[in-house]
């Protein structure tokens, strides 16, 4: 489910759910990015592991190997789904700081937001 939400850009900034990096955590566009890009990858281990437990309620020999094999699978899937969400939030650019109230951005040397700028 939440590669779906992910993938439609509907999954919120929370901490609980989705590629939760320092940068992908940076704001909500970030969060946005990075869960839409790894989205589509953990659909696939979603998938990958409940045909792996499907067999495994199935096949009565072999079932097992079948599990192990569709979890190790669904790990690196949705691990890699993770590097490529961090890699993407990579890639969206920081946004400006805010001025403070009352700054008209003048750059006159006493805010330092506009220092930070300059």
């Amino acid at each position: 489910m939440t590669g779906v939400l992910g993938f439609r850009e509907r999954l919120p900034l929370n901490r609980y759910l989705g590629v939760r990096t320092a940068v992908s955590m940076r704001d909500a566009e970030t969060f946005r990015v990075a869960n839409k890009v790894a989205g589509l990858p953990f659909v696939v281990a979603g998938v990958v592991g409940a045909v792996g437990g499907l067999l495994l309620a199935i096949l009565a020999t072999g079932g097992l190997v079948a599990a192990v094999v569709s979890t190790g699978g669904m790990l690196v899937i949705a691990g890699a789904g993770g590097v490529l969400g961090h890699k993407a939030a990579l890639a969206v650019p920081e946004p400006e700081p805010e001025l403070p109230a009352g700054c008209a951005g003048c750059a006159c040397g006493n805010c330092g937001v506009a220092k930070l700028r300059g």
